[in-house]
């Protein structure tokens, strides 16, 4: 009888050893992309992270934030692959913000990729008045793909890379001299602390939620087996749309709730575009793209949005003087209760398209190599009048900074 029964479970002990293994060699190739040793499945602190992972996501945060995801992870994994970055480091943006845009740190660190403004503007995101493209979900995440591929150039391996995008290159260079190898176990090591405790967290971090991801019979057991396929059915499409334009017109146009449009376009400060561009890159779901292909048609717009940062001595009469516009005008589109201005307010400011023009560059960004002398020769104006208009008490610029070049 007893036989008998062995028999009968035989093929279910089988298949639970054939689970066994296919799982943990799926969990091997997973630490493979990071170029880590297959040993390290075994790390004990990972281990412990990843159950804690499990508990803490479950519900909440882990499937949550995948199925909020869903319709622009597979557009980031394309950006991924365009610079040959594994796919599995769309874990990293989790870890880092759990894929929000609007994440902010204490650090100035913004967006779902998390960058500061320095390395931002290294990688040519905008940051100014109208946009801040560490919030634009493909731009950031072009810019993360090209940083992590300069920092894997640098260490040659992808554990690395990860964790001098948290730490720094400079401090995970001198991590690994004093340690005398860039062994991940080495380097992890509690005692020597070679890195900092929130970067030796921050590896196990990354990999305890790519294998919570890789586990697909948790996520069938879950109930969660809809992820597994759902972000292959969505898509992101990048649409251009003409300067100036309003959110408010687009959702009215493709029919999407303005609040989804305005979700995947946190890069826009405002409900409008840029004005000083003649497009500019917005975003919308791939199912609306053939809808807007047929009724989008840049419209001849009135006005321009301007946004003004009220200096020393501004007054609404003086900033409407120097735009050309009623300042009562200014004082009603801005709902200001009063005429008295705080030192730094922003006001936006509709200006009359017909009385003036944005094709004569009305400011000028600062690039590596520019001086005042430089930009004052190539625009045709004095030094003395760029430093009148950009309120400059000496010749200092940075790079980055936004030079007014005209009244």
């Amino acid at each position: 009888m007893l036989r008998f029964i062995l028999i009968l479970l035989a093929p279910y002990a089988l298949f639970a050893a054939l689970t066994f293994s296919t799982n943990n060699n799926k969990d091997v190739e997973l630490l493979k992309t990071f170029d880590i040793d297959s040993s390290f499945l075994y790390d004990e602190k990972l281990n412990e992270m990843k159950s804690s992972e499990r508990a803490r996501y479950q519900y909440k945060h882990f499937f949550q934030a995948m199925d909020n995801a869903y319709i622009f992870i597979p557009r980031i994994k394309e950006v991924l692959n365009e610079y040959n970055v594994p796919a599995e480091f769309l874990y990293l943006a989790m870890a880092e913000s759990n894929f929000s845009t609007k994440a902010y740190s204490k650090k100035r660190a913004t967006g779902m990729w998390q960058f500061m403004p320095r390395t931002a503007k290294l990688y040519k995101l905008r940051i100014d008045d109208y946009v801040d493209e560490r919030r634009d979900l493909i731009k950031s995440s072009k810019a993360a793909a090209q940083y992590l591929t300069y920092l894997h150039k640098k260490f040659g391996k992808w554990y690395l890379a990860a964790i001098a995008y948290n730490c720094g290159g400079g401090y995970l260079s001198r991590a690994i001299k004093r340690a005398g190898t860039d062994d991940l176990k080495v380097l992890l090591d509690d005692k020597k602390r070679y890195i900092p405790r929130e970067s030796r967290l921050y590896i196990r971090k990354i990999l305890a939620l790519a294998l919570v991801g890789n586990d697909e019979d948790y996520l069938i057991d879950n109930e969660y087996e809809f992820l597994l396929n759902r972000g292959n059915a969505y898509s992101l499409a990048t649409v251009k749309v003409a300067r100036g334009e309003s959110l408010s017109r687009i959702s009215k146009l493709i029919g999407i709730p303005l609040k989804e449009l305005k979700a995947l376009n946190h890069h826009l400060s405002y409900d409008f575009t840029p004005p000083d561009v003649k497009t500019y890159d917005i975003y919308i779901p791939y199912v609306k793209l053939s809808e807007f292909k047929q009724k989008y048609h840049p419209e001849s717009i009135k006005n321009i949005y301007m946004v003004h940062t009220v200096k020393a001595g501004e007054s609404l009469y003086s900033i409407g003087k120097k735009y050309k516009v009623p300042y009562k005008i200014i004082k009603d589109f801005n709902k200001l209760t009063t005429n008295r201005l705080s030192l730094k307010e922003r006001l936006i400011i509709p200006v009359a398209v017909s009385k003036h023009s944005f094709h004569d560059k009305k400011y000028y960004m600062v690039k590596n190599g520019d001086t005042l002398d430089s930009i004052a020769k190539a625009n045709k104006v004095s030094i003395g009048f760029i430093k009148s208009v950009n309120n400059l008490k000496n010749n200092t610029i940075k790079i980055g900074d936004k030079l007014y070049l005209n009244e």
